[in-house]
């Protein structure tokens, strides 16, 4: 016989049964009960109860060799575990940490190429393709990953991590950003692990008032309690928080709000409790451990126009309100005003910044807070608690009521100020006109609010 022969008949050997096999596996009447197998294993001779279970039960013929070669071409791994240096010699392979699902999804996919996941099976799929080395199934699992839009995807990140997946981590990251409420409430978040929760509460991009943020990472801390054995008291879910309670934003709460909840759930110790009490009421604000800088809901860019082109010195307060109104040609989300300080060094601003609605006067966003300047014609930036939407072409009222010294002000206003995205040219055109009535003597020509932080 010639080598060529020889070749050939040794070839058809090896893969008709293959074929056979192909067939009669992904027949539309023969598919895997998963039920049958508490683990799955890899038999080189198929034994007669996986055949019976993968295969019809009146075909049986032996297939070890071919089952080997097969998954051994689709996997490194397993091509190291039956023709490496220390292949094993064992007639039978068990795979404990793998659930039967996912394997079969791993199998089909080596015999036939076809994917077969879901949204139930989807992780575990993933960290099977990644444990036996099989990244095209990797990459339909996170493909298929980045098309989930689940509000329980809180769930996700810790897993994405295990997997070395930044990319997946990211997206889940942005889907709870949009989803938060649902996602804070989900049964699953009790169960995400510390550093996913420190993941989420360090983002500016939640969609949630804090007030709800802080009840949900109380339900986690009674959990993570259960989880240590240790007894569920304020004292221990204050240990289990760690440094995820510093990135709560109490300050960003109303004073309602932190009364009826954080004050008194013992989690803080009396000395963050009275501070963040003074921080509510009085003027100037005293510093606080916990981070005032708002969670604006937004992604993208921060941008601000100026509407001044020259500051000049001396503009005084007796408890009038400054006023503007503007208008603008696109939706935007006002996230704060840039107000200019004091003309005799570094000094301490109580102010109170609204936006009216013009037509209705209704107020749809302010604060009460205070700001520190450097005595510097600079403009220095008070922010809104929570993002103010601004619609096209409607009239809005700016308004900043400074208590404190003489400051500076500006002059050559501009009645219209054009700002264009670096990265993608899009315009926002304001349009600033004279505010009728009590406003300080502020104007589009001279006066206070010179700066409008936002987001497109």
């Amino acid at each position: 016989m010639t080598v060529a022969l020889w070749w050939v008949l040794r070839t058809a050997w090896l893969f008709f049964p293959v074929l056979l096999l192909v067939k009669t596996f992904f027949s539309s009447s023969h598919t895997l009960n998963s039920s049958r197998i508490n683990h799955p294993s890899i038999c080189p001779s198929l034994q007669p109860t996986v055949i019976e279970t993968v295969l019809t039960e009146d075909i049986s013929f032996p297939v070890g060799l071919t089952f080997r070669f097969v998954l051994a071409v689709g996997s490194a791994v397993f091509d190291a575990m039956f023709n490496g240096g220390m292949a094993t010699t064992s007639t039978e392979i068990e795979l404990p940490d793998v659930e039967p699902a996912a394997f079969l999804a791993l199998l089909k996919f080596l015999y036939s190429d076809e994917v077969q996941i879901g949204p139930e099976t989807v992780m575990t799929t993933l960290y099977t393709a990644k444990k036996y080395a099989v990244p095209a199934l990797e990459a339909h699992c996170v493909e298929f990953l980045k098309k989930i839009r689940c509000s329980g995807c809180a769930l996700s990140p810790p897993q994405a991590r295990l997997f070395d997946e930044p990319q997946l981590a990211s997206l889940c990251l942005e889907n709870i950003d949009k989803n938060t409420a649902d996602a804070i409430t989900a049964e699953g978040f009790t169960d995400i692990d510390l550093d996913t929760l420190v993941a989420v509460l360090e983002r500016d991009t939640l969609g949630v008032r804090e007030v709800r943020l802080f009840s949900a990472v109380v339900r986690w801390s009674e959990a993570e309690c259960q989880r240590q054995q240790l007894q569920v008291t304020p004292e221990n879910k204050r240990k289990v928080l760690g440094k995820a309670l510093a990135l709560i934003r109490f300050p960003l709460m109303t004073i309602e709000e932190f009364a009826a909840g954080p004050a008194q759930s013992g989690i803080l110790v009396d000395r963050e409790v009275v501070s963040l009490f003074l921080h509510f009421t009085v003027n100037p604000k005293p510093r606080v451990d916990f981070i005032d800088r708002p969670r604006c809901c937004l992604r993208g860019k921060e941008c601000s126009v100026n509407r001044f082109q020259q500051v000049e010195s001396r503009w005084g307060y007796s408890g009038t309100s400054d006023r503007i109104r503007f208008s603008v040609n696109k939706r935007i989300f006002v996230v704060g005003f840039g107000l200019y300080g004091s003309i005799h060094g570094p000094t301490d601003y109580q102010v109170n910044i609204q936006i009216i609605h013009t037509d209705s006067n209704t107020v749809l966003g302010q604060n009460d807070t205070g700001f520190s300047c450097d005595g510097s014609a600079s403009t220095f930036r008070v922010m809104f608690k929570e993002p103010v939407e601004v619609l096209p072409n409607v009239n809005y009222t700016a308004c900043a009521t400074l208590k404190g010294p003489d400051s500076h002000y500006g002059t050559k206003g501009l009645r219209k100020v054009t700002h264009e995205s670096p990265t993608t040219g899009a315009k926002t055109c304001f349009t600033f006109c004279y505010a009728a009535g009590n406003n300080n003597g502020t104007s589009v020509e001279d006066g206070q609010i010179p700066e409008v932080i936002f987001y497109t």
